[in-house]
This record gives structure tokens, sequence and C-alpha cells, in this order.
């Protein structure tokens, strides 16, 4: 035990090197969390899954419930959805804020996924969400295929219902932690998975926002993570330009073309 304790807080101590930022700057620490201890019961009447609540608010906890599980174990915050309904695993930290850094690693685990097209579920994913009262305003959703930013789109329902605001193709190995950044700032989401950067910009990223929730199917997890107030960085128009350029290559040869 002793020395899975050990094996833990190197793991942590490894991780403490900050993911440099593009878009802002980290201003002061606002919550640390490395899933080693019980979390805490949230407080407050939570309203829906989104608001009205400080601290975890986990959504559905029994065997009974609809929702999937969530289990903390080596310091890690790891999900499984219900199988019975294919279901995922949702939590939320409650939160006030407008402008924030998000920094965690992320592993889609190993798990057998259903091969029966009529009710399997064909992929694995784990999303991590910016949330007003009601909805998702951004949303970083991770998946081995790559990563890309969404937003709901609460006029629409069915497939149309997500918009993708930005992706990136970047395959993402199962069963390996990948670190992640969110940055967020007035009307633009940017992310950093490994190293890569996409940015969006939406007037809904800019609404008050109530929590940060975690979803995930058909098994993920979470570790080491940090939340940080956002302040402006004065390189943020430097850097967005040379985000979309590398998003954007032009092929050799081939001459940019004037609008």
């Amino acid at each position: 035990m002793r020395s899975l304790l050990l094996l833990t807080l190197a793991c942590i101590s490894a991780f403490a090197e900050d993911v440099p930022t593009q878009m802002t700057v980290r201003g002061k620490e606002l919550y640390s969390e490395d899933f080693i201890k019980p979390l805490a019961k949230h407080t407050g009447k939570a309203n829906g899954y989104a608001s009205g609540f400080s601290g975890w608010l986990i959504h559905g906890t029994g065997p009974e419930s609809r929702g999937g599980q969530w289990k903390q174990v080596e310091g890690r915050f790891q999900g499984s959805e219900n199988p019975q309904v294919k279901h995922p695993a949702t939590a939320s930290y409650g939160i006030q804020y407008q402008n924030i850094i998000l920094q965690c690693q992320v592993r889609l685990e190993d798990v057998e996924l259903d091969k029966d097209p009529a009710h399997g579920r064909k992929y694995r994913y784990l999303q991590l969400r910016a949330t007003n009262e009601k909805s998702y305003l951004g949303s970083l959703n991770i998946h081995g295929g790559g990563f890309q930013i969404n937003k709901d789109d609460n006029d629409r329902d069915g497939p149309d219902k997500l918009q993708v605001l930005a992706t990136h193709k970047k395959a993402l190995a199962v069963g390996q932690w990948h670190t992640v950044l969110i940055e967020i700032m007035g009307d633009e989401y940017t992310a950093t998975v490994d190293g890569h950067v996409i940015t969006a910009q939406h007037a809904a990223i800019a609404q008050a926002k109530h929590s940060f929730m975690i979803v995930t199917g058909p098994e993920g997890s979470v570790r080491n993570l940090r939340l940080w107030e956002a302040k402006p960085n004065a390189d943020w128009p430097m850097n967005r330009t040379v985000i979309a350029a590398a998003n954007n290559p032009v092929a050799p040869g081939k001459p940019i073309e004037k609008k």
C-alpha cells in the first residue's frame, strides 16, 4: 500500500509542470484535485446538472440510476456508462466563472465496445463541458480519432443539435494518458491536447458559466485537475495566427488565394 501511494504521489509530482497557455495567462488558482481523497458532497440545491450548487455533483450514483457510475482509484476519477441504456457517466464541478483555465490528464479506457449495431457504442469519448444554467456553451470532445470543440444548439434536436466549431484529427491512443489544457476568455475557446492546439469563437461562449461537466463512455478517466482564473495574454493575436496557419496549411507550390 505504501509503495502504491508513493507511486501515485510521484505521478502527481511529475505532472506538476504547467502546460504553456496560448490565449490567456494563469491568474489565481481556483481549485486543485488529485482524486486521492473522497470528494466532498456538493453544497446548494442543484438546478438540473448545471447550476445552483458548489463542489462535485455526481449524476447517477446508485445501481438503479439511469446515469453511469464513477469511482476513484489510484488517483484517477474513472467513469463508466450504464450498459443497460448506454447512458454515459456524467459529473459536474459547480463553480461560477466567466474566464477560466482548466488543465488535466484524460484517458480513454481500453474496454471492449459493444459490436451490436442496433445497441452498441462504436466509439470511446470523453467530454469536458463548460455549462450555463441550462446547457453547455463549449465542449472539448476527445475521442480516438482526435478532438474537437463543440457547442450545443438549443434550437435544434437530433444529430444537428451539435455544432462543431473546430476540430483536430490527431489520433489519440487508447489506454494512455493525454494532457489537456482548456482556455476560455470572452467568446473564445482554445484547447490544447498533447501540444496540438485548436481554437474557436462563438457568442454563446461569453455567457456566465456555472460548472464544468465531465461526460464519458463507455469508460474514461480524469486525473490531476487544476483550475485557474484566466487573464488576458498580449501575445494572443500572434498566437491565434500561428494556430490558424498550423491547422490550415497551404499545399507546397500552391499560391495563397487572396480574398
